[in-house]
């Protein structure tokens, strides 16, 4: 494997031109993933970025960072892997699917780190073609090689040659909800202030009707985020969160959010969802289990 190591964070003001022209190219034979992975090291938390970013995302203002949070701090080095020529499938057009996160413990705020991205496992799928971005952060005085936390999001690239019908959404029942969520008409903004993520589907809804969706609709990564949210002081040292993303949040909106134990034991075992208060559709469904 190719590394590519970094002395600084990559400048998103000019990735996003980048991808916008790399939407442009025609996709030239059999797909490959690059053989790539970037590493910066010397990574270290802004206490008033965390503080922005746990505000937004409706965290408690603590030492320990959110395990949702070191995505923000990879998010420049993910774009740069995928907008390099070498990448099969341009960025805009990617359809971010599922989330899984792992903490193997407590990641502090007084922390130096190296992150390292890559992207693996491209794979068939009835749509098109899916395919993983792993993040890493590894703490830079350890003594081993392991990572403490890890991340891995999961895209699609849809296509137009996928055969097959998609399978008929079952009618459900409103929930019962543990809470309902007014999400404002600007989380979009808000959340791409703290997480660099300026996709114009999150911005405005001029922006984002360009893009087929009828208002702006929120990040994903910040509905998983407010959904962890709900979860502090119940969480253990560590644990894997793992999120599928369905139907978007159409901003404004209200949002009913349910979750249930997994397990009879009182471990650390739940399950939740994210659902339109107003229709019984799913905007997300999660597990958090400990590890």
């Amino acid at each position: 494997m190719t590394v590519k190591e970094l002395t600084g964070s990559p400048s998103l003001a000019t990735l996003y031109p980048k991808a916008a022209l790399g939407g442009l190219r025609k996709p030239s034979g059999e797909a490959t993933l690059p053989d790539t992975e970037y590493v910066r090291g010397g990574v270290t938390v802004d206490p008033a970025h965390l503080a922005a970013y746990n505000r937004v995302c409706g965290f408690r203002l603590t030492d320990d960072l959110p395990a949702t949070y070191p995505h923000v701090l990879a998010f420049p080095l993910q774009m740069a892997l995928m907008t390099e020529p070498d990448f099969p499938f341009p960025l805009l057009g990617l359809v971010h699917v599922a989330n899984r996160i792992t903490q193997h413990r407590p990641v502090r705020l007084d922390e130096r780190f190296t992150l390292r991205v890559r992207a693996e496992n491209l794979r068939p799928h009835d749509k098109g073609t899916q395919f993983d971005v792993v993040s890493e952060l590894l703490p830079e005085l350890a003594a081993t090689d392991e990572p403490v936390w890890t991340d891995v999001s999961t895209y699609l690239r849809r296509s137009g040659a996928a055969k097959g019908s998609s399978p008929k959404r079952t009618e459900l029942a409103p929930p019962a909800p543990s809470a309902v969520w007014t999400v404002p008409g600007d989380i979009g903004r808000r959340y791409a202030e703290v997480s660099g993520d300026r996709n114009p589907i999150h911005l405005h809804p001029l922006t984002a009707r360009a893009f087929g969706f009828r208002s702006a609709i929120a990040h994903g990564m910040w509905s998983k985020a407010r959904c962890l949210a709900a979860f502090e002081g119940r969480l253990p040292e560590a644990y894997t969160i793992d999120v599928r993303f369905q139907l978007p949040v159409l901003l404004p909106a209200k949002a009913a959010f349910t979750t249930w134990r997994t397990d009879d034991a009182g471990n650390a075992g739940w399950a939740f969802e994210l659902w339109n208060a107003r229709k019984p559709k799913p905007h997300l469904k999660g597990t958090i289990t400990a590890v």
